[in-house]
């Protein structure tokens, strides 16, 4: 399409601050009174649309939104109080601030300050582009030719607006609205569980710090929580790969049996397996009972699965390689069997070991394919709350500390905020995963040849 067609479609000034400058008053005046323009060129249902969202807003503001942004800024100052009834001869309770409430609902307020900023905005644009078209001698389009357009040229914005506006309301906000709490001292400690107040980044200060004991915690566990996703991720991996390429050997037999046995091993839930392991690993469990009963282990000792740091951390290590393994084992098996056989068949051709054939051919080419899925597992593995909580649980755990030896950043978030009602700290250890999830994932996709190489084995 010529740029003249382009133009001849819109305007090229078609955006807010150019259809301010260049509108008339009648634009100018939209940005007050929304479809004023719209409505002035016979496009009324549009413009009473823009309308009916302006009076909505104005009216949300002035009954509550005005009141929730005044509170915002400081979170509420009024205690719970407790006056003597003479007629009852009780004490009565009236309620104070919320500071909880009180940041939802302004959070609430700052979002549908936006939206009438981006309505605004549009209220604008559509009076200058309907201006524009009637100077030009162009039909202004009509209600009928806007809803047409919203399922032919703009029926990509048809079907994302529900999942966009989905995505904002349940998942953008509840983040912003955690990461709030992030910034206030919103915890059990001075009783700050009702009425909480902005601190800045004090928490953030107290996180990172290596001279507290909160501090020297999160930085164990963070420690702890990345090398537990890499060897995780890389473990299930390549033992994965290696039983996919072993049970897809030409010489192996009962391929179809043994790749069964692994997809049963998948059937069973997750958190029964967990569980049913957890208790056969205990100290009266039944690898210890059988240990004990062939004179392995004298009869009143046992292993310190769950007791005992290292083996602790070993443990959850060999228990998601046992669950997580067959995941592994199935997705290779399907890439396997689409690599092109004329790979194989040049390599043998030109003589190459049943090695060299797996590090130049079969080893690239997975590679090449799962490396986006790598990445997914090992977010996966960070959050990986089923196999630590429902196994070791943390432990073990010293009787001064928040977290235990085996802990992830979601576990320990878990126990700060469930166990121990510290939700501003909880919030702080959230952010943290979440910058850590977005740095190494951004910086390893980047990396790849998933990204800079699409065509490479096509």
């Amino acid at each position: 399409m010529s740029s003249n067609s382009k133009q001849a479609k819109k305007p090229l000034e078609y955006d807010f601050f150019r259809s301010l400058k260049n509108g008339s008053p009648l634009v100018w005046a939209s940005a007050l009174i929304w479809g004023l323009g719209s409505i002035a060129r016979k496009q009324i249902i549009k413009g009473l649309i823009y309308l009916a969202s302006e009076a909505l807003i104005i009216r949300f503001m002035l009954l509550s939104g005005i009141e929730n942004l005044k509170l915002l800024i400081t979170l509420g100052e009024r205690e719970q109080t407790k006056v003597w009834n003479d007629a009852k001869c009780v004490y009565e309770y009236i309620d104070g601030d919320r500071s909880l409430v009180i940041l939802l609902y302004g959070i609430i307020s700052v979002a549908v300050v936006g939206l009438g900023i981006v309505l605004l905005m549009k209220s604008v644009k559509s009076a200058f582009y309907a201006e524009w078209r009637k100077k030009n001698g162009k039909p202004v389009p009509t209600f009928k030719d806007d809803v047409k357009d919203l399922f032919d040229n703009n029926l990509h914005v048809s079907l994302l607006t529900i999942p966009i506006a989905g995505v904002v309301v349940f998942t953008i906000l509840p983040l912003v609205f955690m990461m709030c709490m992030a910034f206030t001292d919103y915890s059990i400690i001075d009783n700050k569980l009702v009425l909480f107040d902005w601190v800045g980044l004090k928490n953030f200060k107290s996180v990172l710090s290596m001279g507290n004991n909160l501090g020297e915690t999160f930085w164990s566990v963070l420690t702890w929580t990345l090398c537990w996703a890499v060897i995780a991720t890389f473990s299930n991996y390549f033992l994965g790969m290696f039983l996919a390429i072993l049970i897809n050997w030409k010489e192996v037999v009962l391929k179809k049996f043994w790749r069964f046995c692994f997809v049963l091993t998948v059937a069973v839930p997750l958190f029964v397996t967990l569980l049913i392991v957890k208790q056969m690993l205990q100290p009266e469990g039944a690898i210890n009972i059988l240990l004990r009963n062939w004179g392995i282990i004298e009869s009143t000792a046992s292993l310190p699965f769950f007791t005992d740091p290292t083996w602790a951390r070993i443990t959850v290590i060999i228990i998601n390689i046992w669950v997580g393994v067959p995941y592994t084992l199935l997705q290779i098996t399907g890439i396997l069997q689409n690599i092109p056989s004329e790979l194989y068949d040049a390599a043998k051709v030109d003589g190459a070991s049943p090695f060299m054939t797996f590090r130049k051919i079969t080893f690239p080419y997975m590679l090449f394919v799962t490396t986006p899925s790598l990445i997914t597992t090992f977010t996966g593995n960070v959050n990986n709350f089923n196999v630590i909580f429902l196994t070791s649980g943390g432990s073990p755990r010293e009787i001064s500390q928040t977290a235990g030896k085996t802990d992830l950043l979601v576990t320990w978030l878990y126990k700060l905020t469930i166990d121990n009602e510290y939700y501003n700290t909880g919030a702080v250890i959230g952010i943290a995963t979440f910058i850590t999830l977005s740095i190494v994932s951004l910086l390893t996709f980047n990396m790849s040849k998933s990204l800079k190489d699409e065509e490479g084995f096509r």
